[in-house]
């Protein structure tokens, strides 16, 4: 157990941190499987730079690396382009 206020302070800041961290990376999975399940063009289109919008957030954050975002990115846009 920690003895000093600084370290007592530190604990509870990143049990915070981790639920948001935790609850965004989830958030973004889940957007990231909606999108992959779409059959529709235009819809993919319109909801495509609300997800990357969300991973670039995840690796600024650092919740993700940076590459494992472009990665993600470059992958869901060739999807939505190979749409018919």
């Amino acid at each position: 157990m920690a003895h000093h206020r600084s370290a007592l302070k530190r604990i509870r800041q990143n049990s915070k941190r981790r639920l948001q961290n935790r609850y965004y990376k989830k958030s973004a999975r889940t957007a990231i499987k909606n999108l992959r399940s779409l059959k529709n063009k235009s819809e993919a289109i319109e909801f495509l730079p609300k997800i990357i919008s969300m991973v670039d957030r995840l690796a600024k954050r650092g919740s993700i690396h940076r590459n494992k975002a472009s990665n993600l990115k470059s992958g869901l846009t060739k999807f939505v382009n190979a749409l018919a």
